[in-house]
């Protein structure tokens, strides 16, 4: 179970890393894939955030703060729905936004 816990907040970091890559490609080179990295950038971490949960609740390895994990989804859940508007219509104030609510989840994440 933990080499599977370790697999995916490897994934989950990468997918950080991409929404990250992504939201700076679109605002220092307008680059039109930025989009696409953004949004499966965002994807990639929402499904692996919620995988890491449940295997965390299934092995028992540590107490679970529920409510932290809920403003997580809340605000990983937005970086989704702002990649997928993205890439229906790539805006700058999109990107901006995005990129901006996954520096607060990191934030969520480190500091609660």
């Amino acid at each position: 179970m933990d080499i599977l816990y370790s697999a995916l907040v490897f994934l989950h970091m990468l997918g950080l890393a991409g929404i990250i890559a992504g939201f700076l490609m679109q605002l220092m080179t307008d680059n039109a894939k930025a989009p696409k990295v953004l949004l499966h950038s965002s994807l990639l971490q929402f499904v692996t955030g919620l995988l890491l949960v449940g295997v965390a609740e299934m092995a028992d390895l540590s107490e679970l703060d529920h409510v932290k994990i809920a403003v997580k989804l809340v605000v990983a859940l937005a970086v989704v729905v702002l990649g997928v508007l993205n890439l229906r219509k790539p805006a700058r104030n999109l990107a901006i936004a995005a990129g901006v609510l996954a520096v607060v989840n990191i934030g969520v994440a480190v500091f609660w």
